[in-house]
């Protein structure tokens, strides 16, 4: 079976702050048609999105699948505040890149 990389079939992929304490990831989709095949595929869940990022999933407050916006849309609690001794991302704007390349089964 082929696979294509997520970052191929989506308009936008993005991580950023939520607050202090948490980040906000988008994946935003062009066309309804890719939306609902990458949504049906079934990569992105709670749980593969945790494996993702070797994180328990009960880190991740928020997973959605947001259909008027073709977008899923999911949030981590930090595991320190932004911008404290020790934060890597202050903007948390970094944090995507593990989704890039998720191969989605065409």
């Amino acid at each position: 079976m082929a696979n294509r990389k997520l970052s191929e079939l989506a308009k936008t992929i993005r991580s950023k702050n939520a607050g202090v304490n948490k980040i906000t990831f988008d994946i935003i989709f062009r066309e309804r048609e890719t939306y609902e095949h990458v949504k049906a595929s079934r990569v992105l869940t709670r749980e593969s999105v945790a494996a993702l990022y070797r994180i328990a999933p009960a880190r991740i407050s928020d997973f959605v699948e947001y259909d008027p916006g073709l977008a899923i849309k999911f949030t981590i609690f930090r595991l320190k505040p932004s911008g404290s001794a020790g934060d890597g991302d202050i903007f948390g704007a970094q944090q995507y890149a593990p989704l890039l390349d998720i191969a989605v089964p065409l």
